[in-house]
């Protein structure tokens, strides 16, 4: 068979390649413990061809120190790490347990540049509620952060309550709110490439404000879709996983399960 296509010419070509995984919620039990151990391996012996690993959200199931503790102990990798909270996660106690400071009742946000794009990670909790929200305060600081480099870079925004429905019921009327200021960034902002987040528990790519909006698979567990059951927990799926890459100013987005060994 013959090709025009030279295989090595895409080779010269930069790719960014991004680990995202979701919804950890450590609760002291063996099982979510060894769900996130299995994706956390699974994500490290790979770690050569990846640049980055995002977070997006609930690290713990209720808040409590003590699942912060389980996760600090857990929750490693040689790669830069951007983790944001979730709506099961507690500001003050994520801010103390996973990054070493208290954060009171301040968003925890944060910007690092990584393999030449801008990775910005906010906190759309709220808190008390289930449904997510990013503050004018955050998109302020989102917004200096992005003009703080030249518009050739390319951005990626991560959060964890998707700003879009899903066609999930139960997800769906948690979702993030008020999502117009988001949606303003992201037009004033030609080079944000792709927002990434999580909350749903299933792998699902679409778009928000014309640019692809990716969910990270559940770690914890999966969400039924309304045809797939009438209980909101799938218990028989595996923990998942996605990888995106990004070259050419085009996101790809490639989800995986993983096998969770038996004790």
């Amino acid at each position: 068979m013959q090709t025009d296509i030279d295989p090595g010419s895409q080779a010269d070509t930069a790719v960014l390649t991004i680990a995202h995984i979701s919804d950890l919620h450590f609760n002291g039990t063996e099982h979510n413990n060894r769900r996130v151990r299995a994706v956390l391996d699974y994500i490290n012996e790979r770690s050569s061809g990846i640049d980055v690993l995002l977070v997006t959200g609930d690290i713990a199931d209720s808040g409590h120190p003590s699942q912060y503790e389980e996760a600090t102990k857990t929750l490693w990798s040689p790669l830069p790490m951007l983790i944001c909270p979730g709506n099961h996660d507690a500001r003050d106690e994520f801010g103390f347990g996973l990054l070493g400071k208290h954060s009171h009742d301040d968003p925890l946000n944060r910007a690092q540049l990584i393999a030449g794009a801008l990775f910005i990670s906010v906190d759309s909790s709220v808190r008390g509620q289930p449904y997510g929200h990013l503050s004018d305060h955050t998109l302020a600081w989102m917004e200096a952060q992005i003009d703080a480099q030249p518009t050739t870079t390319p951005v990626f925004l991560s959060f964890h309550h998707p700003p879009v429905r899903l066609r999930m019921p139960f997800m769906d009327h948690i979702r993030m709110a008020d999502n117009e200021g988001l949606e303003q960034l992201v037009a004033n902002h030609p080079n944000i490439a792709a927002m990434f987040c999580g909350h749903a528990h299933t792998g699902a790519v679409t778009t928000f404000a014309g640019r692809p909006l990716c969910l990270a698979p559940g770690v914890a567990s999966t969400l039924n879709l309304p045809f797939e059951g009438t209980e909101v927990i799938n218990p028989t799926q595996p923990p998942g996983l996605a990888f995106h890459t990004y070259a050419d100013g085009r996101l790809i987005s490639h989800f995986r399960s993983v096998v969770v060994p038996q004790s």
